[in-house]
């Protein structure tokens, strides 16, 4: 018997959901869910506005087509599972490449400041892997554009009042309840393993507290920051990710890790230079002669090696990120090509990125933020001398495994509750959190695409979730919040009381160099094993640090050790598939294994937490995944849904390579592509 359809539980409180992060996935979740008439406690560890999605740089994609090239959404989907190495499930994708446009048009309409023509259209720029004009962007800081934009239609909920069931408001219930500076600890579980709502802390008092929700969805970004240094914030430690992990959910193709191109190498964290760069005309050099000392501004043209056009002559410069990332690391360790540094007397891994041949009136108009942020931290002007850079972690493909329901026409249900359903009921997924779809690279500006329309799938589904629920999270006992908020209490004092040898930033600070050097753009197993040996190490060492400060309020160290543990739970997750998957694809490059492995490996990673597993770091790597949903039991295994486009060789040499591949897509579906089975719950 399903619970009534009400606003109220049936001791009569307010049903909610909560939803956790403050970034475009999350507030996108959360509108949605608004719109569906579902009050929201929204749950973020730093002010919504300052959620990492306010980093990005260069845009968001949609195949609008204005500049008339032929570009449609279907060639979208084909150069996204293309440039993703045909690991990404392909219904998902083509819902966001379809839904792309209106998404433009909707934040279009929202205010968001977008570029345009002279004629008054939006304006587009290129990307890399393809060749059409499909990135919609306001100069060089589109997410911080987006971000505020989304962040004002959440404002407008916080303002209303939640309305029952005759469309009478409730005094002092708001429809948006927002908890800014607090922690994501964990999920609470009933008995019968179903997400009921959460324990987070309040990094302000400290204090522990466990939350009713009748679903959660964390939208929590990537793990950027197990890598020590990244393009991300350093709140990006993937912390709530992993905490679920250790709670069973499922972590897919955590070995995916992108590493950006172009970004300033710095003693703190590696500023992104981003590829609208690159977008807008920038091309990447080394000089010829390696005993070259001059700046690259008086470097003749006939003495600069080009090397990305010269290779790739088709998309020069924009190459996917996988293959510029290598050709850069290629040019500077391999063939020692560094360009020399004045400031240190030496040849350094870096090459140019240079952007003066574009009129600095362009360069102003379309990229100054990005220009900024070089001159501000490295102190040269880059409008008139080629900027230094070299690749760094950018984004993690992988994450939390999400599910999705195929309708007829291959792309998603709308309103199905399994879409973006994690293997844990109750438990959703939306963003850099999830995994689903990028596939083994992501091309750049579809992050923030994947974001928004995660989050507007995540809230049909949790809202259809929440109404065939068969009893209400509110109307349970409470010692089930009051025993989960007393395990992490007791885990904080244990973490508070600790007074080893061991610093745990300086633990953190060589999980990140090794991860780093070994785990990046070149793989070996050999070296990944001595990996997984150096992260039990570390974790010994994790064990016995001291936690620096024992203050009830504003404990940064405490809540910094708690991060340690799931980093280093991540990072064996992210070395132990690595050194599992003997092939290279995409971001994921093996020199042993220098070939595509669709036999065997054209499949997702599904890694379950398994304490006391020895043999696999205390991972479990399942073929399927049974879990249940609405009182039914779904099963789904790692089989990549590749009906929609017939894999093929990956090549970028020449001009148009996905768009070869177009005409396959029109073939009658694979017998052996995946559909996922129909769960009828809505």
């Amino acid at each position: 018997m399903a619970a009534k359809k009400s606003i109220r539980s049936e001791s009569g409180k307010v049903r909610r959901v909560i939803v956790v992060g403050g970034g475009l996935a999350g507030l996108t979740t959360v509108i949605k869910l608004c719109e569906a008439g579902v009050p929201v406690d929204v749950f973020s560890l730093v002010p919504v506005k300052r959620s990492h999605s306010v980093c990005a740089q260069g845009g968001i994609n949609a195949s609008v087509n204005t500049k008339g090239e032929g570009d449609s959404p279907q060639v979208h989907l084909e150069e996204t599972v293309y440039g993703g190495d045909f690991l990404a499930n392909q219904p998902p994708v083509r819902g966001m490449t379809e839904a792309a446009p209106g998404i433009v048009f909707m934040l279009d309409r929202m205010g968001v400041t977008f570029n345009r023509t002279p004629e008054g259209l939006l304006d587009f720029r290129r990307f890399g892997g393809t060749l059409f004009h499909r990135t919609a962007f306001a100069g060089a800081t589109t997410g911080q554009q987006l971000l505020y934009a989304l962040d004002e239609q959440v404002r407008r909920f916080e303002t209303i009042n939640v309305e029952d069931d005759q469309g009478v408001g409730i005094p002092g219930e708001r429809m948006v309840r927002k908890f800014e500076f607090w922690d994501f600890l964990s999920l609470v579980l009933d008995d019968s393993g179903i997400a009921r709502g959460i324990v987070a802390q309040d990094l302000k008092s400290m204090e522990i507290k466990a939350f009713s929700g009748d679903a959660v969805c964390l939208a929590t970004g990537g793990p950027g920051i197990v890598f020590g240094r990244s393009t991300n914030s350093v709140i990006n430690t993937g912390t709530a990710a992993a905490a679920v992990y250790q709670q069973g959910a499922c972590y897919a193709n955590g070995e995916f890790i992108q590493v950006h191109p172009t970004a300033i190498p710095g003693a703190d964290k590696l500023r992104l230079i981003s590829e609208s760069a690159r977008g807008e005309g920038g091309r990447v050099w080394v000089p010829r002669d390696t005993k070259e000392k001059r700046p690259g501004r008086d470097v003749p043209e006939n003495e600069r090696d080009y090397f990305l056009e010269e290779k790739y002559p088709g998309y020069k410069n924009l190459v996917p990120r996988d293959i510029a990332s290598r050709e850069l690391f290629k040019k500077c360790f391999h063939d020692k090509r560094g360009i020399f540094n004045r400031r240190s007397e030496k040849n350094e891994n870096e090459v140019y990125l240079d952007v003066t041949h574009i009129p600095k009136d362009t360069l102003r108009k379309k990229l100054a933020g990005i220009l900024e942020i070089y001159e501000k931290f490295v102190g040269e002007d880059p409008y008139e001398n080629p900027m230094r850079v070299f690749p760094a972690v950018h984004y993690s493909m992988g994450g939390l495994w999400v599910d999705f329901e195929r309708n007829a026409a291959g792309s998603l249900v709308v309103g199905s509750p399994r879409n973006q359903a994690t293997n844990i009921a109750g438990l959703y997924a939306a963003g850099e959190v999830d995994y689903q779809y990028h596939g083994a690279n992501r091309l750049g500006a579809n992050s923030l695409l994947s974001c928004i329309w995660s989050g507007m799938v995540a809230g049909p589904a949790i809202a259809t979730y929440v109404r065939n629920l068969n009893k209400s999270s509110y109307d349970l006992p409470t010692s089930m919040l009051e025993k989960a908020e007393q395990r992490e209490l007791a885990k904080y004092e244990a973490i508070l009381k600790m007074d080893g040898s061991e610093n745990p930033y300086q633990v953190h600070a060589e999980l990140g160099e090794m991860l780093l050097v070994d785990c990046t753009i070149e793989r070996h197993n050999s070296t990944l094993d001595g990996v997984l040996a150096k992260l039990e190490d570390l974790t010994d060492r994790a064990n016995k640090v001291n936690v620096l400060d024992t203050s009830s309020r504003s404990n940064q160290p405490a809540q910094f050790t708690r991060h340690l543990f799931n980093m280093l739970s991540l990072a064996r997750v992210i070395a132990q598939g690595a050194r599992n998957r003997d092939e290279s694809r995409g971001a994921h490059f093996k020199p042993d294994f220098p070939d595509r492995n669709d036999a065997e490996w054209l499949r997702t990673t599904l890694a379950l937490h398994k304490p006391g597993d020895d043999n696999h770091h205390g991972i479990h790597y399942a073929r399927s995944l049974d879990y249940e949903l609405g009182g039914q039991r779904v099963h789904v295994t790692d089989e990549v849904d590749i009906s929609l486009v017939k894999p093929r060789p990956r090549k970028y040499e020449q001009a148009g390579a996905a768009s070869t591949i177009l005409s396959e897509a029109k073939q009658p579906q694979s017998p052996s592509a995946k559909v996922a089975p129909k769960v009828e719950l809505r």
